[in-house]
Order: structure tokens, then sequence, then C-alpha cells
């Protein structure tokens, strides 16, 4: 019952039903991405510039209108290497909600494990908890991610070689979790130390019933929906902060499509052609703004205090 009554909420949020059929259609843009490319024509790697004629001045500009817009190229190409943007955005995706999903699900289980079990046990334990989330809340998240990558590239990559693929995701990941999952833990940990007073988390203890079963059949049950409402707002904070890494040359590298990368090298040629920075630019615009509004029309169900 209580899931029908926060599903009914949530479908007289129209707000809210907008923003899921543009995140929806934004997540089937990316599953899609290899079988629209195919029909298409046109991948994100290959230099159309150099395959076919006409396309870039002498300059590596687009010769025709919009950015090199035209039937055969639906947003245009890249300035300097001829890529086709519609390509390059479609597989931006990709890369932007892989990297943000997989660290908003090891967010989640973290936070999760360690909010609970701190809420649950108390005593030395949050003295210790307490510590180290000061700690990690002062450490400046932001230059570890820019230093990590030449420390990598240094160490575990050879000189002329490329950053392997699969290495850069997993450092991202990694950094975003590392810090991401304190604000959760903090917020389960209060939740947690309420619950567990509660009547019916002494009436199992009174029933001779274990730490196992309260936590995972009495406290867990109770908490997800503060776990929902924090992953649908921390993915879009990661997309951005992905983009803003790739941005500033520490995210995502080359041959890999990026949102964030091609913004950057949108304000490069921003005065020659600023077609190419108006797509990727809208696009992170308006899916980060969708899934803000979707993490609010969450929040705004799951509250029962919420103003209807």
């Amino acid at each position: 019952m209580a899931a029908v009554s926060v599903a009914n909420a949530f479908r007289r949020d129209r707000v809210g039903v907008l923003s899921l059929a543009v995140v929806g259609f934004f997540v089937l843009l990316a599953v899609a991405a290899p079988l629209i490319t195919a029909v298409y024509g046109r991948n994100p790697t290959e230099h159309y510039g150099q395959t076919e004629t006409g396309l870039l001045s002498p300059e590596g500009l687009p010769v025709l209108p919009n950015g090199g817009m035209s039937a055969g190229h639906w947003f245009g190409i890249e300035p300097g290497l001829g890529r086709d943007v519609f390509a390059q955005l479609l597989y931006g995706i990709r890369t932007s909600l892989l990297i943000a999903l997989v660290s908003a699900a090891v967010v989640a289980v973290t936070g999760v494990v360690v909010g609970v079990t701190v809420g649950y046990l108390s005593g030395l334990v949050d003295r210790a908890f307490t510590f180290v989330c000061n700690v990690l809340l002062a450490f400046p998240a932001l230059l570890l991610l820019l230093t990590l990558g030449p420390v990598i590239q240094t160490r575990f990559v050879g000189p002329g070689e490329n950053e392997p693929a699969w290495m850069q995701f997993t450092v991202l990941v990694l950094v975003f979790s590392a810090f991401g999952w304190v604000p959760l833990a903090m917020v389960l940990r209060t939740v947690v130390r309420s619950l567990r007073e509660r009547e019916f988390v002494e009436s199992a203890r009174a029933l001779g019933a274990d730490r196992r079963h309260i936590v995972f059949r009495e406290l867990l049950p109770n908490v997800w929906a503060p776990v929902l409402v924090h992953v649908t707002l921390a993915v879009p904070a990661l997309v951005t902060a992905e983009a803003a890494l790739s941005f500033l040359g520490v995210g995502i590298s080359e041959p890999i499509p990026d949102w964030g990368r091609m913004i950057s090298r949108g304000a490069e040629v921003f005065y020659d052609d600023p077609t190419y920075m108006v797509f990727p630019g809208a696009s992170l615009f308006v899916f980060v703004l969708a899934f803000n509004l979707l993490g609010d029309a969450v929040r705004d169900a799951l509250d029962p205090h919420a103003v209807r």
C-alpha cells in the first residue's frame, strides 16, 4: 500500500513525470547508441574530415554553415579532426552514465553498510566513524582527482602509451566512491539511531531476535527511501563532476567520446565555430536538470509531510 501511494503521489507531479521521461530518453539513447550509429552510418572515432573531401577548410574548420550540419552529419563535425558530433554525443552519454551509475551503486552499497552498522552499534564505532567522516569531508577531492591522473600515467603506463580505458573508468569510480559514501552514511546513521529505539525493534529484541535479524528484517526495509533519494540526486552530480574533470584534461581521454572534453574543445574554437559547443553543452544541461528535477520529485513523493 505504501508503494502504491508513493507511485500515485509521483504520478500527480507533472514535472517529475516529464523529468522521468527525459531521463529515460537519454538512457535509451545511451543503450541504443551502437544501433543508432549503425543505422545513421557514422561512428564517433572516424575522422570524416580526412575521408570525405570538402568538409573542412585548410584551417580545420567546417566548410558548411552551422558547424558543418548536413544530411550526412546531422549535428555537424568536430573542428580539426572532423568527427561526427551526433555520434560523439550518443557515446558521450554512455561514458557519463556508466561512470555515474557505477559510482552511485558503490556509494549506495558502502553508505548503507557503514551507515546502518554505525547507527546500530553506536559507541566507540560511532566516534571512529565521525572522525573518518570529518577527515574525508575536509580532504580536497578535486585536488586528488587532478593529481591522480599524472601519477597513474607515470606509474602504470609506459612512455608514449595511452592510459587504458578500463583504468580511466576505474580511477574515476574509485575516487568518486571513496568520498561519495560519507553523506549517505551520515544520514543513515541518524535514521537508524532513531529507528533502533522504536517499538517494532524493541518487540523483535523481546522475542529473541538476533542482530542479523534486526538489521536485515527490521532496519534495512525502513531506510530505502533516503537511499533512493540520495542516489537519484547523486547521479547528476557525478555526471557533472566527470564532465568537469574531462574539461580540465584529467578525466576520460581520447579517443573515448566524452561531453566534458567536447565542451573543452568547443571553448577553444568558440569564436570560429560556436555551434560545436552548443550540442554537448545543451545535452549536459538538459540531462542534469531533468535528473535533478526527478530527484526532487522522488523526494517529495517519499516525504509523507510534503504538501500535495
